[in-house]
Order: C-alpha cells, then sequence, then structure tokens
C-alpha cells in the first residue's frame, strides 16, 4: 500500500507541474537565467555559483536542480528570480559583490562562500534571519558551523547550508596501500613517478582552494592563523615553525619530483579529474565530491581502481582536513524579498541540493536521512570529519589566504626560499591587519 502511495504522490506531483507548465502557455518557467515565469509580477536577483543550479555540468545533478527550480517556481508563481552567475574567480568575485553592496546594487539573495562570510557580516551587508529558523534547526546544526553564522551580535547572519573536506585518492594499481603520514605520500609518489605517473596532484595556483587544501599539513600540526580576537600569529612563534615546517613538505614534493612542477599552476579540482581520466596520476589530494564527479565520468571498472583515504599528515596521528562550504544569505533589506531568498534556500538548497550534488549537510540529523549519504563512500568521510576543521571566520582571513597563495607561488616556482616567502607574506597580512 506505502509503494502504492508513493507512486500516486509523484503522479499527482507530476501532472501539478505539468498543469503550471500548460497554464504559462508559450512562457518557459525556466532558463539558463530565469527560474519562474517572465510576466511574473515580482522579481528578485539571485547570485550563485553554476554548480548550484541547472547550468551544473554533471548531467544528474542539472537534472535535480531543474525538478527543484521548476517545484520552486510553482510554489511562488508571483515571483520571477533573475540568476547571475559568480566567475571562478570567488575571491574577487566577493570583493566586487561588498563594493556593490556599499552601493546598493548588490543582489537581493546570493550565495557567500563561508570564507568570506565574516567580510559582509562585519560590512553590515546582509539582513539577519534568525525569524526563519526555529531553536531546534539552530541546535541541529555542527558547532562550527553555528558559530560561522552568528554575527558579533548574536544574530544569524547567513544559512550554511553545504560543507566539504578533502581527502587523497589514489590509484590502487600504482598505490596499494593507503600513505599515513609524510614519509609514505611522498615514496609512493616517487614510486609512482618512477613508472611514469604524476606521484601526487595539489592545488599550487592562485586561487582559495590552494590555501584551503594545504592548510590541512598547519593545522594537523596543532597550528592557528589567528588568536580567539582575530588577530594574526601565523608568522611567530612555534605557528610560524610548524608553517615552515608545512611549506618545506610541499617544497620537497616538487623539488624531489614527487610532484610535477605543474601544482604550481593548478586552480581548479577539474584539473585531477582530467587526470584521472586520462591515468597519468597515481594520487591527487581534492575535495570528497569529487568522487561522484569521477563516479559519472568514467568507465565502472576504470572507477573502481580508486579509492580515498584521510590526508596524511607528519605522523601518523597528526591529521586534519579542511571543512568548507556554502552559505545563503540576503543583502537586500525588502522583507519580501529576505522572505523570498529564505524560501529559496529552505525549499531547494536546506537538504534538497545536498542530497542533489551529495554535498555534506550541516544539520546532523539530514546526515542520517537524505538518501545519498547511505553511500558506503561516507563511512570515509565520515571518518575523516572527525579531524575536520573549517577556516577562522575573521575578517582578516581572505587576506591570509591571500598571501598563502602568493607564498606558496613563490615556494613551488623557487622564486623564494620558504623563510622568505612567509616573511613576506605575514608582513603584508600585518599590513593589512592594521588598517582594519
Amino acid at each position: 500500500m506505502k509503494r502504492r502511495s508513493s507512486i500516486l504522490s509523484l503522479f499527482l506531483a507530476s501532472t501539478m507541474l505539468c498543469g503550471f507548465a500548460a497554464g504559462a502557455g508559450a512562457q518557459e518557467v525556466l532558463t539558463a537565467d530565469r527560474i519562474g515565469l517572465a510576466d511574473a509580477p515580482k522579481s528578485m536577483t539571485f547570485r550563485t555559483n553554476p554548480p548550484f543550479t541547472h547550468t551544473n555540468t554533471t548531467p544528474s545533478q542539472a537534472e535535480g536542480y531543474k525538478q527543484l527550480f521548476t517545484q520552486f517556481a510553482q510554489n511562488h508563481p508571483d515571483w520571477q528570480i533573475n540568476l547571475e552567475y559568480f566567475t571562478p574567480d570567488i575571491g574577487g568575485e566577493h570583493a566586487r559583490m561588498l563594493e556593490q553592496a556599499r552601493a546598493g546594487r548588490a543582489p537581493d539573495c546570493t550565495t557567500v562562500d563561508s570564507f568570506q562570510l565574516a567580510l559582509f557580516i562585519k560590512q553590515g551587508a546582509l539582513a539577519p534571519i534568525d525569524e526563519f529558523f526555529t531553536k531546534e534547526e539552530l541546535d541541529d546544526l555542527f558547532p562550527f558551523i553555528r558559530s560561522g553564522i552568528t554575527g558579533p551580535d548574536d544574530k544569524i547572519y547567513a544559512w550554511w547550508w553545504n560543507t566539504d573536506l578533502r581527502l587523497l585518492y589514489r590509484n590502487k594499481e600504482v598505490v596499494a596501500n593507503a600513505p599515513q603520514d609524510w614519509a609514505e605520500l611522498k615514496a609512493a609518489a616517487l614510486d609512482a613517478a618512477s613508472k611514469g605517473k604524476e606521484g601526487v596532484l595539489f592545488n599550487g595556483g592562485r586561487w582559495e582552494g590552494t590555501t584551503f587544501d594545504w592548510l590541512a599539513q598547519f593545522w594537523a600540526q596543532g597550528g592557528k592563523l589567528t588568536d580567539d580576537s582575530g588577530k594574526p600569529i601565523f608568522g611567530e612563534g612555534e605557528d610560524r615553525e610548524k608553517m615552515l615546517k608545512a611549506l618545506s613538505f610541499y617544497k620537497d614534493l616538487v623539488d624531489s619530483g614527487a610532484a610535477p612542477q605543474r601544482v604550481a599552476t593548478i586552480k581548479d579540482y577539474a584539473d585531477f579529474n582530467a587526470a584521472v581520466i586520462a591515468d597519468t596520476a597515481a594520487m591527487f589530494i581534492g575535495g570528497h565530491w569529487q568522487n561522484f564527479q569521477l563516479k559519472e565520468a568514467m568507465p565502472a571498472d576504470q572507477f573502481a581502481k580508486w579509492e580515498a583515504s584521510a590526508i596524511p599528515g607528519p605522523t601518523v596521528d597528526e591529521r586534519s582536513t579542511g571543512t568548507g562550504g556554502w552559505t545563503v544569505a540576503a543583502l537586500s533589506k525588502d522583507p519580501e524579498k529576505v522572505k523570498l531568498c529564505m524560501d529559496l534556500l529552505r525549499e531547494v538548497y536546506m537538504g534538497p541540493a545536498n542530497n542533489v550534488m551529495s554535498q555534506l549537510p550541516t544539520r546532523k540529523s539530514l546526515f542520517e536521512s537524505l538518501d545519498a549519504f547511505k553511500d558506503p563512500f561516507f563511512k570515509i568521510v565520515n571518518a575523516s570529519l572527525v579531524n575536520g576543521q573549517a577556516r577562522p571566520g575573521v575578517p582578516i582571513y581572505p587576506e591570509i589566504s591571500n598571501q598563502i597563495q602568493i607564498m606558496m607561488g613563490d615556494v613551488l616556482t623557487g622564486a623564494k626560499p620558504p623563510e622568505q616567502a612567509l616573511d613576506d607574506a605575514w608582513k603584508a597580512v600585518n599590513d593589512a591587519y592594521a588598517k582594519m
């Protein structure tokens, strides 16, 4: 009886959607840059990443978003949402949006990368959204998520709807056993390189992914970027030594040939997927979501050669991994648009989109209830989440990241020794902090 009821529900939902589309006449309910009917009387702008929409390049995810957005349009027939898209330059996009907010030209609703959220809160660009969430929903968030979306006035200014983490992926036919520490990772990569493979790939180009992925090596040692007040401390004392140790480890991977020199130019996780599909790489440090991208893009027998494990640290007992993610926030001060922005979050992103993209939810209950997270792969993910760490939600973090990216490029290309590169980054960050 339950199965018959489910089939009937699906039929009725399909019928409703078809009726909505038919009632719209020749108008399209969903286009590349619009959700809803073009002649809907009310409109809102929504700026986001292309993968978080039906323009996603993974067919199953694009279809999932298509269904969610079509249903959303049906639920809100008086509204059209005009879509704007970020370019891959996420840092630049956020800087531009902050400038637009100052000038009163920002989008009404947007996705904000979690590491940039503190800047938006500090500037007063976001509308408080406490009224849209229950105490139970807030208590259900992982602690680092709750603190990240809360302003100094204890109000909630965004909803962090997905998180992620980094893992080490390896071709089991080339690297049989998962490396447990830095020494084993280097040895396995050198052995793979001797067989004509790229030993280990990682982000080393000028973008946030380089900073975030590499910070796992710094955090694994207990390193801290800032103190509790948000003041930078990474360039002095024990934290400086830990940063130098992590920086020298990456330099040694390149200098020894364990990692190819081209890592200094990699600034897109898609580069790792391309290398895996071309069968040129033995290992790479990438995001958990790449497991599912590769599964869709490769024949089953080729995909079966690959396995993920925790990122090795200096020793077996020293490990960390970055946990990032995206928020949805309202920049509009119009109460109607703020509410619609939160409706979009709740009906599309807070749970449903996690399922569509296998993006880790930020609420404990969703981990248990969503179908996507019953995949055995998430046993590896959950084991690594124990060592997860979010970027500090402080206004100086984006500049710290910027300087780490510059530092990494200088070191990996041999332009500067690690000590000089770190000292230069430290000075630049402190100069920026003094002006805040």
